[in-house]
């Protein structure tokens, strides 16, 4: 995990590694996101789309200028789910 204040999934720890290491630009504009959604619950949640899950309700949101990139998070803590290309 990085410096951020927050919770993360283990998927979403690990897709975070995985784009330090390949795209170093994607994830600090993933992070940027992920500062939103720790410091600005409430903003974050009204920029996002919910959609159904088999595990509830989760909240997407796009990373601006990254299309199709996605935040997936959930507004109980809050905490960041995953991050993955999502139409």
């Amino acid at each position: 995990g990085g410096p951020l204040e927050g919770a993360y999934s283990a998927v979403a720890d690990e897709q975070l590694d995985e784009l330090e290491a390949s795209d170093p630009d994607l994830y600090n504009d993933v992070l940027t996101v992920c500062e939103l959604i720790f410091g600005q619950p409430e903003r974050a949640q009204a920029m996002s789309t919910a959609i159904r899950t088999d595990r509830g309700i989760r909240l997407r949101l796009s990373v601006p200028g990254r299309y199709p990139y996605k935040v997936f998070w959930s507004s109980d803590g809050p905490r960041v789910e995953a991050v993955f290309p999502h139409p």
